[in-house]
């Protein structure tokens, strides 16, 4: 029974079992297109699927960058501002985290470069302390003051004035005993003669002194009047700041005045510049005035120079050449030259500096370009930044970079940090510097600097009228220059405030100045 079943198993799965089919040729190439068709479709699904995948990678690749490149920005810049930033920071006179130094320091000395002592603090025995300055109003605005506020050295080395760098044990004992410890002194390159010899020559006058030294950048003079004494500042606070000649205010570097003919120094080394090959041969016949579309520009008294070379007329400083000058000079390149001379930028210095302005441009009025050529117009000038320009020509066109300390001590006088010269930019070529040293050489001997014939000193430079108002009986007097004009020099800015024409006033502040300190 059972070999039977099997076999009837066995012939009903043989009996229902179909033959094959047998495709046609058009279902075999119909096939193999789907079969083609999905593979392709099948490569091209993966081929998006890579896309898509390296589109992320690329999209979490860019911001990881993004994040690397800001965290490099980031480090970059704590960097920066630690190594170049933070003291300007820290030293800001409105950081008054800088006065609760005064609570365990006792501000220290200010000196001369010779140590002569311009500030201290006294201690009284009860403790009191009270800022000292023994050469009363002579320093006061370049030293500065500590109360209500501070200004000048006073303020820009703030920092250092109330840290003590005495050494580890002493430090430790005094702070053991609650004893105050005593400030670091900050030594000037201020001389204190010549300091005082510029102050009392000014007299009365308003106005500002400037020298410096050319070969170092050391500010060795700075006074500015009217002044005051800082020891009573506090007692006379409102009637000194309410004052209407601005007393406190420092006339060298935030005082702005038109240059009357000491910019004709730039006008030439324009014209130098434009004409290297052939200013020789500039002439000009000067008629005492020049009329250029109906607009009329006069020398000093309706002088007639007659004809005149370059030379002589910037010894004689001629308004009419130089206008006639200033109308052929390309006023871009004007421009230009008086940007690299440090105009409407800020110049890096001890103390805040104002900018000169210099506006001319392409687009100027040729009455514009008359007036700037001579030093009028819209140009303005700090008394700093004309005793940049003398220092340069005198150091044969470098300029070394202004300062005003020459080092930081403790109160042992031992030396904690010094100031070393640096060159802080070259203005003009040499042969450009020794052409107008050439030039204001010829002021002295033959032109409008004859006042200085006689002197017990060789002095160069060139002189300035300066009128500030419609009055034109009223100006300002310049002059800027170097002494002596070979060997270790001085350069000098001198502006008398309505002091009168042709250096009227000011050669003889100049003059009473070295005459004191060469005799």
């Amino acid at each position: 029974m059972k070999k039977k079943r099997q076999s009837e198993e066995h012939i009903h799965k043989t009996s229902t079992k179909r033959p094959p089919v047998k495709k046609t040729k058009e279902q075999i190439k119909r096939e193999k297109e789907e079969a083609k068709f999905r593979e392709e479709e099948q490569k091209r699904i993966e081929k998006e699927e890579k896309k898509k995948k390296a589109k992320h990678n690329r999209e979490y690749a860019v911001v990881a960058y993004s994040f690397f490149t800001l965290f490099i920005c980031i480090v970059g810049y704590i960097s920066y501002f630690i190594f170049y930033e933070s003291e300007k920071v820290i030293d800001n006179p409105y950081n008054k985290r800088i006065d609760n130094y005064a609570t365990t320091v006792v501000r220290g000395n200010i000196t001369d470069a010779n140590g002569n002592i311009l500030a201290y603090t006294n201690v009284a025995e009860d403790g009191t302390e009270s800022r000292i300055y023994p050469y009363a109003d002579v320093f006061a605005q370049v030293v500065g003051y500590t109360t209500t506020g501070k200004s000048g050295i006073e303020s820009a080395e703030n920092r250092k004035l109330l840290t003590s760098s005495s050494d580890i044990k002493e430090k430790l004992e005094k702070t053991r005993s609650s004893e105050k410890q005593k400030g670091d002194t900050v030594v000037t390159t201020l001389d204190a003669k010549l300091q005082q010899l510029a102050y009392n020559a000014l007299g009365d006058n308003k106005g500002a002194v400037v020298i410096i030294e050319p070969s170092t950048g050391k500010v060795k003079a700075m006074v500015s009047k009217p002044s005051f004494d800082p020891n009573t500042l506090s007692a006379n606070w409102d009637n000194i700041s309410n004052s209407s000649d601005s007393v406190l205010l420092n006339r060298a570097t935030q005082g702005l005045y038109p240059p009357g003919s000491i910019f004709k120094t730039l006008t030439t080394l324009e014209y130098l510049r434009e004409n290297s090959g052939n200013y020789l041969n500039y002439s000009y016949d000067c008629g005492g005035s020049i009329t250029h579309n109906n607009y009329t520009l006069a020398c000093y008294d309706n002088t007639a120079h007659g004809h005149v070379d370059l030379k002589q007329s910037f010894a004689k400083s001629c308004n009419s050449s130089y206008a006639n000058i200033g109308l052929g000079l390309n006023i871009d390149s004007f421009a230009n030259l008086c940007e690299s001379m440090l105009f409407n930028k800020n110049i890096d210095f001890d103390l805040d500096v104002k900018k000169s302005s210099f506006v001319l441009n392409s687009s100027s009025n040729t009455t514009d370009i008359m007036m700037t050529s001579i030093g009028q117009g819209e140009t303005e000038v700090t008394p700093f930044h004309m005793a940049l320009l003398a220092a340069t020509v005198a150091n044969n066109g470098v300029l070394m970079k202004p300062h005003l300390v020459e080092r930081i001590e403790n109160y042992k006088s031992e030396v904690v940090s010094s100031q070393g010269n640096e060159v802080y930019e070259t203005l003009m070529s040499t042969e450009e510097a020794q052409i107008i040293q050439e030039f204001m050489e010829e002021v002295v001997n033959s032109g409008t600097g004859f006042r200085f014939n006689g002197s017990s000193f060789t002095v160069a430079g060139k002189t300035g009228t300066a009128e500030y108002s419609s009055d034109k009986n009223v100006s300002h007097s310049w002059f800027i220059g170097y002494t002596p004009t070979d060997g270790a020099q001085l350069a000098i800015a001198v502006v008398v405030e309505g002091g009168g024409a042709n250096a009227a006033s000011a050669i003889p502040v100049c003059k009473e100045i070295f005459n004191g300190y060469y005799g």
